[in-house]
């Protein structure tokens, strides 16, 4: 039976490169899926594409491409990838123009676009967010970004116009692997049964090292060899939908049961109804069974008609978070980091600066778990060392640059051995999200050759 080989390129937006170039080189590859994007990461890459019509793709973009293209080039492995962000339009000129400079030819680049609904945001201020029930209306001053998880066509139109690279904005993340598996094998669009299939195929590579031990390891309760050179995940899918999950078996990390099963869990809600563009998968009666050491064969996935709905995130801006740290150590170190806590809190108020959210951390005594839950772990409160750390959200700069400001006059105004002040604040993007009807989407593939 004929079976497709895909093997992960990325994780997240900023992952490491040289697991997919072994991929590349050793994996006996079809396809590598490079899945870069984020709710904020895009709206993120519209903020850079409005001060830069030419920006607005993965800021890696590049960096990878100068490392896998001269294997695209060498091997026949079609890349897929979402880093084409807010712009895939640019990105795929980018691409085309680092080919050309480097002597490679015979190149097709594809461009998927429709997911950006910005201009069409009018029209959709009456739904309701759903992460807080309101109006999305109530936040129309502030959306710099609206963009739907679109699904798997645009890439099967791309590879059926025979493109080797195909560079989307804000696809939905298992739609990178389910239209190499549709464009490969032919399947319809209401095949749901393999359609579910294909999407836990997707589900199992988008998170890179996460099924090959990465966030698995645990010291000591679950370990992991090799964590250090951690290979990215090779899937073999079948005609019937079947998965076998892999890796290099000269790479770092584990591909287990437990792996997997931790993965096919990892961010679905209901495992019956992983709703995607593509497909409401059903991942409630998966089999897991590990076939040899590092082949995990996956079974049992189904999924059923998809909503005809699209999630779209729309990003907006949401005022500004300051940080602000100091360290204290030696004796009395803790007392001391409690009474710049009681000075700030006075300041603030003295001051009336004005804030949505503020918190103040201990780091090393009560940063992750609170007061009430350290206390029980450390019940002397005696380090040899605390940092500070001051946060607050402001609508204005103003407030955040003042508390900023506050922290950093600490090292001559008191309590005594302050030192080490770090400032920052930055812009909040933050993400709404609605589900706008399919119909309204159009998408269009635009093609590059080299």
């Amino acid at each position: 039976m004929r079976t497709i080989r895909i093997g992960a390129g990325a994780g997240y937006a900023g992952d490491r490169i040289e697991p997919a170039v072994e991929l590349m080189k050793n994996g006996r590859l079809d396809y590598i899926i490079f899945e870069c994007l984020a709710e904020r990461t895009i709206a993120l890459a519209q903020q850079e594409k409005l001060k830069d019509t030419e920006k607005g793709f993965n800021p890696l973009l590049e960096y990878r491409m100068d490392k896998i293209l001269p294997l695209c080039a060498k091997n026949p492995i079609k890349v897929i990838t979402n880093m084409g962000a807010a712009n895939p339009v640019s990105a795929a000129k980018a691409i085309k123009a680092m080919a050309q400079e480097r002597g490679i030819r015979g190149l097709k680049i594809a461009a998927v676009t429709g997911d950006d609904v910005y201009s069409n945001i009018g029209q959709y201020l009456e739904l309701t967010v759903m992460e807080t029930g309101k109006k999305l209306k109530e936040i129309q001053t502030s959306i710099i970004s609206a963009n739907a998880y679109i699904g798997m066509e645009g890439i099967v139109r791309a590879l059926k116009e025979n493109a080797d690279i195909v560079i989307t904005g804000r696809v939905s993340d298992p739609s990178l692997t389910v239209g190499p598996l549709m464009h490969e094998f032919g399947w319809e669009p209401a095949d749901y049964e393999r359609l579910g299939k294909a999407t836990a195929a997707g589900h199992l590579l988008e998170c890179g090292a996460q099924v090959t031990g990465g966030y698995f390891a645990d010291p000591g309760y679950k370990e992991v060899e090799g964590l250090w050179n951690v290979g990215f995940p090779i899937t073999e899918i079948n005609e019937n939908g079947d998965i076998t999950l892999s890796k290099l078996p000269e790479a770092g990390g584990v591909v287990s049961t437990a792996t997997v099963k931790e993965q096919i869990v990892y961010e679905i809600h209901d495992p019956a109804m992983y709703l995607t563009p593509d497909v409401i998968a059903d991942f409630s009666q998966i089999e897991v069974d590990e076939t040899s050491p590092d082949h995990v064969l996956v079974t049992g996935a189904t999924g059923t008609r998809k909503s005809g709905f699209y999630k779209t995130s729309v990003g907006y801006q949401d005022g500004y978070i300051v940080e602000a740290e100091i360290s204290y150590g030696g004796s009395g170190c803790f007392h001391r980091a409690k009474l710049a806590e009681e000075i700030i809190r006075k300041r603030i108020e003295h001051s009336n600066i004005h804030m949505k959210d503020f918190t103040i951390d201990f780091i090393g005594v009560s940063s992750l778990y609170g007061e009430s839950i350290s206390k029980s772990l450390n019940p002397n409160n005696l380090p040899s060392e605390v940092r500070l750390r001051i946060a607050a959200r402001t609508s204005e700069q103003k407030d955040a640059l003042a508390i900023g400001q506050e922290v950093e006059a600490l090292y001559t105004n008191g309590p005594a051995g302050g030192g080490g002040v770090r400032v920052n604040i930055e812009d909040i993007v933050s993400i709404a999200s609605i589900l706008i009807p399919e119909s309204d989407i159009h998408i269009d593939v635009l093609c590059e050759e080299v």
